[in-house]
């Protein structure tokens, strides 16, 4: 593998969209299940779409990966000073080599994506526009860009079930609560870790408009609230008992990721344990299928 592809794939963030494509697939498996042993579903899938979940990972990670290039396209001045070691800020990457190569990822993830059907071509285009809407104007507004990111990031597992329509998408929709709730928390608890780089940009970030702690408080808040719902899966049967056990680790996660931001004041130490947790709880939603 050259350098410069090894450059792109840095620039895509490519163990991101790994992990996020794998668990869109993964909500096409436990779509399926569902729909295969729900009686009262009118939809009920064959044999299992392995090529459409072929495809369904290939545009996730191909939309991931314009979002992240697109993302540092727009945020060359912030990294400069959080993340000089990047692509673009270092200078391997030209800036507006970034921004094509961002613009012909959504593109094909698109195209892809309508490829499988209706549904999933919607999804495609409606989360490639908001990430370059994000990128470009709600990162930089307080809240809204923590939510879009925890919308775009659960909305993996509905576009994973949207391979069988509309009824994929209403048999996964509380999962891709628990990941939105979960991944909005982090969010915020990164705005926090990157204050003082927002600050000189002079992005309105949620911490800076209204501080640390209090900013802090509301991703305790959501912690938590995605702490207390995750029996859901399984009460609504969506998951089997194995989750359960899963879960738990992945609970004690957030629960640690909550104590390095409320008393310890570590938001850095925080947004890893928040990640750390999220990965037993895809865990937890595999071994519960």
């Amino acid at each position: 593998m050259s350098a410069k592809v090894r450059t792109y794939l840095e620039l895509m963030r490519y163990g991101n969209c790994l992990m996020a494509g794998f668990a869109a697939v993964i909500g096409t498996l436990i779509a399926f299940n569902i729909l295969a042993s729900d009686a009262m579903v009118s939809h009920q899938p064959g044999n299992f779409p392995f090529l459409g979940s072929g495809i369904v990972f290939l545009v996730v990670f191909l939309v991931s990966g314009a979002g992240n290039a697109i993302n540092d396209y727009f945020d060359i001045r912030i990294d400069s000073i959080n993340r000089p070691e990047r692509p673009i800020p270092s200078g391997r990457v030209k800036l507006k080599e970034a921004l094509y190569f961002s613009y012909l990822l959504f593109v094909l993830g698109t195209l892809l994506a309508f490829s499988i059907n209706s549904v999933c071509g919607a999804i495609s285009l409606f989360n490639s526009l908001l990430l370059i809407f994000y990128a470009k104007t709600l990162k930089g507004t307080p809240l809204f860009g923590n939510l879009s990111i925890g919308y775009l990031t659960g909305s993996t597992f509905l576009f994973g079930a949207s391979v069988f329509g509309i009824g994929g998408l209403k048999a996964l929709f509380v999962l891709f609560l628990l990941a939105a709730l979960a991944i909005t928390a982090r969010e915020i608890v990164k705005d926090i870790e990157d204050m003082e780089g927002d600050r000189m940009e002079g992005a309105d970030t949620l911490p800076l408009r209204l501080g640390a702690k209090k900013a802090s408080y509301l991703a305790v808040l959501i912690g938590f609230l995605a702490v207390f719902l995750s029996p859901l899966p399984y009460l609504l049967s969506v998951l089997g008992s194995r989750y359960l056990y899963l879960v738990l680790l992945a609970d004690l996660g957030f629960f640690a990721a909550i104590y390095q931001i409320l008393v310890r004041n570590n938001p850095t130490k925080s947004s890893k344990m928040f990640k750390i947790a999220m990965f037993f709880a895809l865990l937890a939603f595999i071994a519960g299928v």
